[in-house]
This record gives structure tokens, sequence and C-alpha cells, in this order.
């Protein structure tokens, strides 16, 4: 997943974190380049599942680096956009969301991200695995 986010999405994500931790030390610079509004902690966000015999299950994923992380998307076109239309959503709070990683041992929880890499695929079979180039 690469977590980068536009000046906006920061500000949005910022919104949030200062909602949850009541931090509001951040001074505002000013006009935004990109309107923002503001979301609350409680404001439902759409989080993506999967079926099992039970119901269904938070789905965790990983970050570049390797930690787990729960993610959150601010609007059901970001989820689409990143994990495809096939993706179970359901919509939760970001506390409802780290209630549910906790147990799981994800502290993390990404809001937005951006980009997922592809499904593994298994090698071609064959004597050359790489392409050869000419010398």
């Amino acid at each position: 997943m690469h977590l980068s986010r536009t000046p906006s999405e920061a500000a949005a994500v910022a919104a949030v974190i200062s909602d949850i931790t009541g931090d509001s030390s951040r001074a505002d610079d000013g006009e935004p380049s990109h309107p923002v509004t503001a979301r609350r902690a409680t404001d439902p966000l759409y989080v993506p599942v999967r079926r099992c015999r039970g119901g269904y299950a938070l789905r965790v994923f990983r970050t570049p680096l390797g930690s787990r992380t729960a993610v959150a998307f601010t609007t059901g076109r970001r989820l689409l956009d990143c994990l495809g239309p096939g993706a179970d959503s359901v919509r939760l709070s970001l506390p409802a969301v780290r209630a549910l990683a906790e147990p799981l041992g994800v502290a993390l929880v990404s809001v937005d991200p951006q980009l997922t890499a592809p499904a593994v695929t298994s090698l071609p079979e064959g004597p050359e695995l790489l392409p050869v180039t000419p010398a």
C-alpha cells in the first residue's frame, strides 16, 4: 500500500486524529489549497471485510514495510478504486475499527490508502526465468 496523501487527504486524516485525541494544537494556516470538511471520529467509514462462516470478518493488510494494518475509506468510491468492484465492505466508525483490530494485534489503521499491489502470481515454467538481453 502506498500511504502518501494529497494535502486535502492529509488534512482530513489530521482532523480525524485531532477529534479522537482531542488535540487541537495545530494552528490554522489560513485558506487550504483544497476545501476540506472535517470528519468526526464517529462518522462512518467504509471498511473492507471478508465473508466467513459467522458472517463477516475485518480484512487486515500490510504496509510496504510489512506492518499489519486495518484500512478504512472515507468514501465508497475510494474503496472501489483501491480494492476493486468485488470488495465487500461495512460502515463503521474509526473507534469501532480500532476495537475490531485490537484483538488481532493490529494497532495501525490506514485511512484512504491509495495503492495496492496486484496479487502474487506463480513463476512461469521453463528453463529461463528471466528474459535474456543481447550483450
